[in-house]
């Protein structure tokens, strides 16, 4: 489809480029025109959600300027004037659910003409996707990306007032803008941007090109956040970022993402995570942080991809696998009980039958506590979809099965390590099933199901466990 007057189309070379220039923090960009702070009035809106804890936390920004604009949520589309979709483009079959679910909602645009179709996020940077979209799915009439979600008002507006299509996502290293509103969408937990975007390329991802450059938040804009958190009521931060690792780097804060675990942790809120690290650059200085403070829990997710140092190679990790065992029992030592997950990822182009079972000695020597494994999908752009494809579905779907029975034994194993103990766990509420049985999760990110005397969600409960399973433990409260 030609490209309109006013449309700006994802470009990922543009997307590909690293300068050394700052990236601006703004505090006072966003604001909402007077002619459009009432635009939702008497309307409702319907957001979806796709892929990762990033995408989640960016949901509850949007949810918050639609809020503010007077829409009202509702909880099926049927009901909705405005449908969004919040996207990931992390692995082909992620897109596929957002096209099939474009497909299936068509039939609302014939229901109600007036009923306005937008799709954002990490989909929306990749230029086949937006071809796709223009050219197929002529129903969806706004079209934005992860660098102007504080432009949703205008392009809203537009759309709306206007009836044409319209289409904006940049593609650039990206700024941060710290004064969006947000509308939480728990009320104990909470996600905290610290930092935005990633620079290490690995060769297989899309997230690089679709998020933008590395540029942190300052410190202190962060942790005025977690105390405002804290005074809400909140009991658990998660520290969001695609490599926490690297947080600080940018904006030269000494000590870096150590020194803001560490930062957090003396505000006192009770439990602090955080997501994703990469294991190139987790550095002993966090491990020490991890280790000092019990706020800080006993869990770290770390994604390894493969057992085998050629094929991490290939995949642009920057370690070797001896290197990432280093770093695991490192921490198995200095955080004595503390819990590991970690991605894997199979039939990698050219990955060997060898190699494979690199991996599987790997989970043997690791026995992770959770591990999430996919087979590799092909992204559009990244130097790995240049690579040939050169291991049968069969064989990949052979190796995904072989993993996960390999890595599930030794979650059951770890699981079943608990029955008998006494574990506190934080209660997100009842089961939709029982209203007697409440479930939340401990410190080491196991998931219980209990029998509930008094817990109420937010409540920090003593749990004893009474049997185990590969994903949760089941117990009772004392």
């Amino acid at each position: 489809m030609k490209k309109q007057p006013g449309w700006a189309l994802p470009d990922l070379k543009e997307a590909q480029k690293r300068t050394n220039a700052e990236a601006h923090i703004e505090k006072n960009l966003f604001q909402i025109p007077e002619q459009i702070k009432m635009l939702g009035q008497g309307k409702k809106y319907y957001l979806r959600t796709y892929g990762c804890q990033a995408n989640e936390r960016d949901s509850e920004t949007l949810a918050g300027i639609l809020e503010e604009m007077a829409f009202t949520p509702c909880d099926n589309p049927e009901d909705a004037d405005f449908i969004l979709l919040n996207t990931c483009a992390i692995r082909k079959n992620a897109e596929d659910k957002v096209l099939g679910e474009l497909g299936s909602l068509k039939r609302l645009k014939r229901e109600k003409p007036d009923i306005v179709f937008g799709l954002c996020g990490c989909m929306a940077q990749e230029e086949e996707i937006v071809k796709t979209l223009l050219e197929k799915y002529r129903h969806v009439d706004l079209i934005f990306g992860t660098h102007n979600i504080h432009r949703l008002p205008e392009l809203l507006y537009q759309v709306m007032m206007n009836g044409k299509r319209s289409v904006e996502v940049l593609s650039k290293e990206g700024d941060v803008i710290e004064n969006l509103p947000v509308r939480r969408f728990g009320k104990h937990k909470a996600w905290v941007n610290i930092m935005y975007g990633c620079d290490k390329f690995c060769t297989y991802c899309i997230v690089p090109y679709t998020r933008g450059k590395e540029r942190s938040r300052t410190m202190e804009d962060v942790l005025d956040e977690i105390r405002t958190l804290k005074q809400e009521g909140f009991k658990e931060v998660t520290l969001l970022g695609q490599n926490v690792n690297s947080y600080g780097k940018d904006l030269h804060i000494a000590g870096g993402f150590a020194k803001l675990l560490e930062e957090t942790a003396k505000i006192g809120i009770e439990r602090i995570r955080f997501t994703t690290s990469h294991p190139w650059d987790f550095s002993d200085e966090m491990v020490d942080v991890i280790a000092q403070y019990d706020n800080i829990m006993p869990f770290i997710h770390l994604p390894v991809q493969s057992g085998d140092s050629d094929v991490l190679k290939l995949m642009g990790r920057r370690y070797s696998i001896e290197q990432y065992k280093t770093l695991f029992h490192k921490i198995e030592e200095k955080i004595p009980g503390c819990a590991i997950s970690t991605d894997i990822i199979v039939g990698f182009p050219n990955e060997t039958k060898e190699q494979f079972q690199h991996t599987l000695d790997l989970v043997d020597e690791c026995k992770f506590d959770n591990a999430f494994t996919f087979i590799y999908s092909p992204r559009e752009g990244t130097p790995a979809a240049r690579m040939e494809d050169n291991i049968p579905l069969e064989e990949k779907q052979e190796r995904l099965q072989q993993l996960n029975e390999r890595w599930n034994k030794y979650a059951l194993e770890k699981n079943l390590a608990y029955i008998g103990k006494t574990v506190k766990v934080l209660v997100d509420g009842p089961s939709k099933k029982n209203k007697d049985i409440y479930s939340g999760y401990t410190d080491t990110n196991k998931l219980v199901n209990f029998v509930r005397k008094d817990a109420e969600p937010g409540d920090i409960v003593e749990v004893k466990i009474t049997d185990a399973k590969t994903f949760s433990l089941d117990g009772e409260q004392l």
